[in-house]
């Protein structure tokens, strides 16, 4: 390569040495060290309400690392005499309904009446998105500045069943923090829905009016779920087209089978922006905890739940260990292979990977 400066004409010119360049980390930052505390350290701080111990003792919970898993499931175990005593309300919508806008209004309305309320969301599509929580909580605006609100994004990664189990130990340590009441939000229509339906009390569908779609047939089994239905944005000049929408909602409820709890869903119309008939909503939901504790659906409801998240728990440990055994990682892109060559069916094929996993093959 030529180099201009060795030409002959510049003999008499002297080329200093460059210098080195300069570390991007300044060499007098002190590295802070951050302290770890045990199992019964976490327990005694997030049982006296200390925010930023429950703040990492979810981080513990959300972490992939064996150890601090062992902590994580140490620290639920001593919460868990403490929690159970909290109303847990699933909210889900499609996006644009105004789901945080309304949890928003609905919050400051129970923070208002002397509750603990902490927010919490599962995002099935987070390990692309990044989780679009974080957004939602700038829009959260009065929430996010008060002192009896906790607001906490779903974990970024894994299986939807990962993130929903994880959400749902995030609810045992969040009640035995003195949180009273519990909103889990669902990020988006789809399969989360089932997932949050199965860790809460009493599970609102957001929807919208005018959209077209009010009775559109891909909603019948998340309208099966619900025991409450809101029709947001009804203000203005949109009042009329809330009412007709909750009259169509109303009108398909009674085609479906009655609900194990014995409560027919109500609709109701209501504005999260300008805060118009929160307390109605409110009244809905109390409404429906009364009835259920009154009849005994709300205890049953809640053992339900505690068996299908344990048969949900071995699931996933089941799928993580044989995805992580060591035989099965090497064989894996063989016999997948073979199926893409045709030399093997998919099914001859996976239960040869499981008799190799089982032992039953040599």
């Amino acid at each position: 390569m030529f180099h201009p400066e060795n030409d002959e004409k510049y003999k008499g010119l002297k080329v200093n040495k460059g210098v080195e360049n300069a570390p991007i980390v300044s060499p007098y930052l002190k590295k802070r060290k951050i302290r770890t505390y045990t199992a019964a350290e976490y327990v005694e701080g997030i049982l006296k309400g200390n925010m930023t111990m429950l703040s990492q003792a979810v981080t513990l919970v959300e972490s992939s690392l064996e150890s601090n898993q062992v902590i994580a499931q140490e620290v639920i175990e001593k919460c868990l005499p403490h929690a159970g005593k909290s109303i847990r309300l699933g909210i889900t919508g499609v996006p644009g309904a105004g789901k945080s806008t309304s949890i928003d209004a609905f919050g400051m309305h129970v923070i208002r009446k002397g509750h603990k309320l902490a927010v919490l969301a599962i995002d099935p599509s987070s390990e692309r998105s990044k989780g679009s929580i974080l957004g939602d909580k700038t829009r959260m605006e009065d929430l996010s500045k008060e002192d009896n609100a906790f607001i906490r994004p779903s974990p970024s990664a894994g299986s939807l069943g990962g993130v929903a189990r994880k959400t749902r130990e995030t609810i045992v340590l969040c009640e035995a923090a003195g949180f009273d009441t519990i909103f889990v939000e669902t990020v988006g229509v789809g399969q989360s829905e089932t997932a949050v339906h199965s860790m809460v009390d009493f599970f609102l569908l957001i929807q919208l009016a005018g959209t077209g779609d009010e009775l559109q047939g891909i909603k019948r089994g998340i309208m099966e779920m619900a025991d409450g239905i809101v029709i947001n944005k009804a203000d203005g000049d949109n009042i009329d087209k809330a009412k007709l929408a909750a009259s169509h909602y109303r009108n398909a409820l009674h085609l479906f089978p009655p609900a194990e709890s014995g409560w027919f869903p109500r609709v109701l119309t209501y504005s999260g922006y300008y805060a118009l008939g929160i307390d109605e909503v409110w009244q809905m939901i109390e409404n429906y905890v009364a009835f259920v504790k009154e009849n005994g659906y709300f205890e049953k409801k809640r053992n339900q739940q505690s068996k299908y998240w344990m048969y949900e728990s071995i699931h996933e440990e089941l799928l993580r260990n044989f995805y992580h055994n060591k035989t099965i990682e090497t064989l894996l892109p063989l016999v997948e292979n073979d199926v893409l060559e045709n030399r093997k069916s998919s099914f001859v094929a996976s239960a040869e990977l499981l008799e190799t996993y089982f032992g039953k093959k040599k």
